[in-house]
């Protein structure tokens, strides 16, 4: 591991033991030191970070820039000679992609689409994961770094985000959800290195960028790849959360109340980011427009 590495290590280390998830920062910040380390540079410069913010993707500058300036912070606390990026150097955009809301359809396609895809392994570990995700409304990054130890198979609870700093948090699925994992579990190749849940073809650990390519392609083969913007798997955990709320609105049950067991239940850190899921759904807001009717028509 190079210097910069084993600084970002620690730098992760340490944040998140004062609380901070970095989930973002744990994606962004291991490229850009890899970035560098094949530049075979070892000082964080503000032209070498720009020039990577802008490399990666024209989207998310912003948002690459800011994690790589918190990091810079700390690195210069060590060393002078690292540059920090300015605030503001590029903004951060504030708009959210509106999310494409699966229907029990469409998750059925998807789920169909990665039963026909090759080698075989490939086809089993994308349709396991797609089911997944869209039962539970795990992030992708959870799923894929479940272990075996980590599902309860006799109580079928899973533990997500667990970690030497965080106990994480416990996940209840239905029966028939844990069936299709021992399902999977049984059928896919016994895992080479430690015991993942979810393998690639050569029976390591499956990687986001596998399973991304995997996606894409059972996108395509469905009609849901058309349309105005093109479905994302993050948009499988908005699906869950509405089509949760959903269904406490049509079975009567007191949503404002329930609200923060489904904020616990996706690891949000409050209630906030998850009405922020519920937004984007119109069928949602019908119902709870019709649901404030009454009480507003009676001031007319």
């Amino acid at each position: 591991m190079s210097a910069l590495g084993s600084a970002l290590a620690d730098y992760l280390a340490l944040r998140r033991a004062l609380g901070y998830k970095l989930e973002e920062a744990a994606r962004v910040l291991p490229r850009f030191v890899a970035h560098l380390d094949a530049a075979g540079t070892e000082t964080v410069t503000i032209a070498d970070a720009l020039a990577w913010a802008g490399l990666v993707s024209t989207a998310g500058v912003g948002r690459r820039l800011q994690a790589v300036r918190c990091f810079a912070r700390y690195l210069q606390a060590l060393d002078p000679a690292h540059e920090v990026p300015p605030p503001g150097l590029v903004p951060i955009a504030k708009h959210r992609a509106v999310p494409h809301l699966y229907s029990a359809a469409d998750v059925a396609s998807l789920m169909a689409a990665a039963r026909a895809l090759t080698p075989p392994v490939r086809a089993l570990t994308t349709e396991a994961v797609v089911g997944l995700l869209a039962v539970t409304g795990m992030r992708i990054g959870e799923a894929l770094a479940l272990d075996e130890a980590d599902v309860d198979w006799a109580t079928g609870v899973i533990t997500v985000g667990a970690s030497k700093l965080s106990r994480g948090r416990h996940v209840p699925v239905a029966p028939s959800t844990l069936v299709a994992l021992e399902d999977y579990r049984h059928a896919r190749p016994r895992p080479v290195l430690g015991a993942p849940l979810f393998v690639h073809t050569r029976g390591g650990r499956l990687g986001y960028s596998s399973f991304a390519l995997a996606f894409a392609g059972v996108l395509d083969s469905c009609a849901l790849a058309s349309g105005p913007s093109r479905p994302r798997v993050h948009d499988l955990r908005h699906s869950f959360a509405v089509a949760t709320v959903l269904g406490w609105y049509r079975a009567g049950a007191d949503v404002h109340a329930l609200l923060p067991r489904l904020s616990a239940y996706l690891g949000h850190t409050g209630p906030a980011s998850t009405y922020w899921y519920l937004s984007a759904a119109p069928e949602l807001m019908a119902i709870v427009a019709e649901r404030l009717e009454p009480t507003n028509g009676g001031g007319r």
